[in-house]
């Protein structure tokens, strides 16, 4: 057995007490080691409770942001096959109006309905537009056919 050494002093028995609740301290720190603290869980607790939070507002800002999204890429496909509809009208010498008419999701089958709509309506001559100032106005014929009575002719 170990020798007992007796206390002579309350001074020396708190020294000892003292060095043993230090070494237990540190005996228990030891095992504990990679842990972390009560405080530092109530910390991050919090701090999950704040992201969540923001993640769900977030969520409830951004959630239609894919069906608005979807929607304008639709419309913006719709302008884009109008386009292309009333440029191969064009280029094929339909009426504008039949551009509406035409089928099909992409420029090349939108052409093929255009050749064969050509082909059922057959070739129309392009109309163009009178040059300024060959065409008389009303008030200029009423004069020639006043001149032209007064000549006899």
């Amino acid at each position: 057995m170990a020798e007992f050494t007796p206390i002579e002093t309350q001074e020396q028995f708190n020294e000892m007490i003292h060095d043993r609740i230090e070494q237990a301290k540190r005996s228990e720190a030891k095992k504990f080691e990679g842990y972390i603290s009560p405080t530092d869980v109530e910390a991050l607790n919090k701090q999950i409770a704040d992201l969540t939070a923001a993640a769900e507002n977030n969520a409830k800002k951004y959630a239609d942001y894919d069906k608005t999204l979807a929607e304008r890429d639709a419309q913006i496909k719709k302008y884009e096959t109008a386009s292309v509809k009333s440029r191969i009208a064009h280029d094929m010498g339909l009426p504008y109006g039949m551009a509406d008419r035409l089928s099909g999701e992409d420029e090349e089958t939108i052409k093929k309905d255009a050749e064969a709509l050509k082909a059922i309506l057959g070739t129309q001559p392009k109309k163009t537009t009178p040059l300024a100032g060959t065409e008389g106005t009303g008030k200029d014929d009423a004069y020639k056919s006043m001149l032209s009575k007064l000549k006899g002719e």
